[in-house]
């Protein structure tokens, strides 16, 4: 009997040593879940971090671009979530081959407008001398227009601004030397680019303008405005005409 109660004490112990085997190997299988489980949340969290910058990143460089836009001139109005921006009025003038010169015609187009008479002995005989340049800078973008108005229409007739494009040397397809009615002109001038351009008997040609040129995006939005007399000025030009094309890509 006692030789079985001692079997029996072994046979007992043996059990509590596998049991006690068996819930070593859980504890452990569960600490490995653990840790396979904190193992996981750390590739979650640095996925979402990674996420995160990356979002961060395209909203940077979104500002960025925002920031390297040019400016929009003249009044704008907010109507519910949309912002009306100033644009250039409807007009309807004639060009150097006798072609009829609307809005239509710069559609799509990035432009660079100026206002002049031919018969100007000051500051037109520059500002064409740095608009040439423009137009050279220009030549290979198809999507780039220049307008040029007299503010002299009655002196500065289709035939006369024929033989002042020719003298440039210049293509009508992409500048057109434009005149039309006096006050039309005018009036575009003054409340749409926001230029002077007017009569003067005061000054020595009759006349008074400003020598700006004007950049206009393919809303009809003023962009830029620049000192035509001034080379420095003009070579901003041709880089913002570059910007605004990329703004439109």
């Amino acid at each position: 009997m006692k030789v079985m109660k001692l079997l029996f004490k072994i046979n007992d112990m043996k059990d509590i040593r596998y049991k006690m085997l068996d819930a070593g190997y859980w504890m452990q299988d569960a600490g490995c879940r653990i840790q396979d489980a904190g193992y996981r949340d750390e590739q979650n969290k640095g996925f979402r971090l990674a996420c995160f910058f990356f979002i961060m990143m395209i909203f940077l460089a979104a500002c960025a671009s925002k920031q390297n836009d040019l400016p929009i001139f003249g009044e704008r109005e907010v109507s519910g979530t949309d912002t009306i921006y100033h644009k250039i009025a409807p007009f309807k003038f004639v060009d150097q081959d006798s072609a009829t010169i609307t809005n239509e015609v710069f559609k799509d187009k990035i432009y660079v407008a100026d206002f002049f008479f031919t018969s100007c002995r000051t500051i037109c005989p520059i500002m064409k001398t740095q608009m040439v340049r423009v137009y050279e800078a220009t030549k290979d973008m198809p999507d780039v227009l220049l307008l040029s108005h007299s503010i002299d229409p009655e002196y500065d007739t289709v035939a006369l601004l024929h033989d002042f494009a020719e003298r440039l040397g210049v293509e009508s397809k992409r500048w057109h030397f434009v005149t039309g009615v006096k006050d039309s002109i005018y009036k575009i001038a003054q409340t749409s680019y926001f230029a002077t351009a007017m009569e003067d008997k005061a000054e020595p040609d009759g006349f008074i303008h400003s020598g700006a040129f004007l950049l206009i995006d393919k809303k009809g939005r003023i962009r830029g405005k620049y000192d035509g007399t001034k080379p420095e000025d003009v070579d901003r030009l041709v880089e913002d005409i570059k910007r605004l094309r990329a703004e439109h890509v």
